[in-house]
């Protein structure tokens, strides 16, 4: 048994507590209140006690691809070996951990592969449910337009599956099923990094993305959406897509067809942002649309949380260079975006973790919580996020982090 002291606690969902203590046992938690109330720590020689300022849950990320780039340009992925790309996410993993990321819906890249090493203990790492390859249309957002179209067909190492018709698509569905996919990733309008689509465009027609959403829920697993244009925004919910992911173009329809599915808006605020602050690393062909939609995902970020939309913490990060814009380790900073954008501290930290499993849908672990029978992800800080949510950005400040009741990370010594 471990026993965490804090001098504040924040549990995921509910207001904070002052003065509290979590305790740790067999991979889960059986306490976790005010030290008042807590039971003696016990009398073994195994058991540890642990002080910090600050103890949370561990932190999710719900958007993030595991590719092995030291670039934004996706297009040079088939250009290097998988193994060369798969060793390099062993150090985003670890980045990943050092920065208080416990769990990571990874939605498009070799996630399916690297979490059964993490979860066998080959590679320190968060939890990952993996997604696969990316679906997309022929000519959609997961093709890799500068490429004979024969190369792409069945995935790059999880880039993407190109599909067309229902058939297709619930077999490109059942392929990623077969890879042990915890969730399945549909590309229903355009985006930005890739070369000849346009944002604005639906791309899977709604007949298709029915028959991935059907396969997807005959195995109990939900679609996340990449949309940007309202066309896809509306067609993905009409299909049963239950994230929407970027939502560059939500209007009030959208937010109340949102809010009457249940769907949960993943922003990835943290992709833009480190684009619009590092023009000079992101592909010329994503610039312009770049700029087209900046400020415009801005304002939907901020009308979806005022109109009672769900969200959920998610960055889009992709990047294997260690600094780099876009790379593992710099999670964090998405929570203060958001509350850049009009969330508070606690709504912040709260769809970073109790909110965040729900993305998984009937997959979604007990997870996310400071609370008795919750998986035992936990993290601790060395100063108050509530006071500044860029606590929360900076790795240094995570002084220690638990996966499984397990300690991945110690506070260094003075």
């Amino acid at each position: 048994m471990e026993r965490i002291e804090a001098g504040l606690l924040i549990p995921g969902q509910g207001d904070p507590i002052r003065d509290g203590v979590v305790l740790l046992d067999l991979g889960g938690i059986s306490y976790a209140g005010p030290a008042a109330d807590a039971p003696d720590a016990p009398d073994a020689p195994d058991a540890a006690t642990h002080r910090a300022a600050v103890v949370m849950p561990g932190l999710w990320d719900c958007h993030a691809h595991l590719m092995g780039n030291l670039t934004m340009d996706i297009s040079k992925a088939p250009l290097e070996p998988v193994p060369l790309r798969a060793a390099r996410c062993a150090r985003d993993l670890r980045n990943a951990l050092d920065a208080g990321v416990t769990s990571v819906r990874e939605v498009g890249g070799m996630g399916v592969h690297l979490a059964r090493a993490v979860a066998e203990g080959s590679l320190a790492g968060p939890t990952i449910y993996g997604a696969g390859a990316i679906l997309s249309s022929t000519g959609g957002h997961a093709d890799l337009h500068s490429y004979p179209l024969d190369w792409i067909g069945h995935g790059v190492a999880g880039v993407g599956r190109l599909a067309d018709g229902p058939a297709e698509c619930a077999r490109a569905a059942r392929e990623q099923l077969r890879l042990g996919a915890r969730v399945i990733k549909v590309c229903a309008s355009g985006g930005v990094l890739s070369e000849l689509d346009n944002p604005m465009h639906q791309q899977f027609t709604v007949a298709e993305l029915r028959a991935i959403v059907e396969v997807a829920g005959l195995a109990e697993r939900v679609v996340a959406a990449h949309c940007h244009g309202k066309p896809g925004i509306m067609a993905a919910l009409e299909a049963g897509a239950a994230t929407i992911e970027h939502g560059t173009y939500l209007d009030d329809e959208c937010c109340d067809a949102m809010r009457e599915t249940g769907a949960i808006l993943v922003p990835t605020r943290t992709i833009i942002a480190d684009m619009v602050a590092n023009k000079a690393a992101v592909p010329d062909y994503a610039l312009a649309k770049l700029e087209t939609i900046a400020a415009i995902h801005a304002e939907a970020v901020t009308r979806a949380h005022e109109r009672g939309v769900t969200i959920a913490v998610g960055t889009d990060i992709l990047v294997s260079t260690p600094g780099a814009p876009a790379s593992w380790g710099r999670n964090g900073a998405e929570l203060r975006h958001l509350v850049g954008l009009g969330l508070s501290p606690l709504e912040a930290i709260e769809a970073g973790t109790a909110i965040a499993p729900r993305t998984l849908g009937p997959q979604a672990p007990r997870a996310g919580r400071l609370a008795a029978g919750y998986e035992a992800d936990v993290i601790t800080l060395s100063a108050d996020p509530l006071a500044d949510i860029a606590v929360l950005s900076d790795p240094a400040n995570v002084t220690g982090v638990w996966t499984g009741g397990r300690q991945v990370k110690r506070a260094q010594a003075a």
